[in-house]
């Protein structure tokens, strides 16, 4: 089963919703992507605006990969759990995104972030490593 049929059944199963894709948003979430994550790289910051800045670059750009394939989803961590096959990232890359959501929604909604810096430091070479995989994918989308 390739990765297309993977998410077709999540589209059959109601997790996702196909839905052609609108490159103009796509450009748009992938600039909003590049300036988080540039910012995120401002160690003057703080360790939660960092965070927040690398997991939402993260997020933009994991949509943005499932909107060139013309899929969107409501659920945040079913975005990233599809770069397996909008992307094809590994699966410990993926685990590592879904760790990040999780400390997200600690933080989000019952106020605990746990200083990690080593996981912040992997968040922001893993969301540096996704750019050019989604670059190549917006340009591949545009031909």
């Amino acid at each position: 089963m390739d990765g297309n049929d993977n998410l077709e059944n999540l589209v059959r199963s109601g997790g996702l919703k196909a839905e052609p894709p609108d490159h103009k948003e796509c450009e748009g979430l992938l600039t909003s992507a590049v300036d988080r994550l540039k910012d995120a790289h401002i160690s003057a910051l703080s360790f939660a605006s960092r965070f927040d800045l690398a997991y939402n670059a993260a997020h933009a750009m994991a949509l943005t990969a499932m909107r060139l394939r013309g899929y969107r989803s409501d659920r945040r961590y079913l975005v990233f759990q599809c770069l397996v096959h909008t992307l094809g990232l590994s699966k410990p890359q993926v685990r590592l995104f879904a760790l990040c959501h999780e400390r997200r929604n600690l933080a989000e909604y019952e106020g605990y972030m746990d200083e990690d810096e080593a996981l912040l430091a992997e968040l922001i070479a893993a969301t540096d490593a996704l750019l050019p995989l989604v670059q190549q994918a917006m340009a591949a989308g545009k031909g």
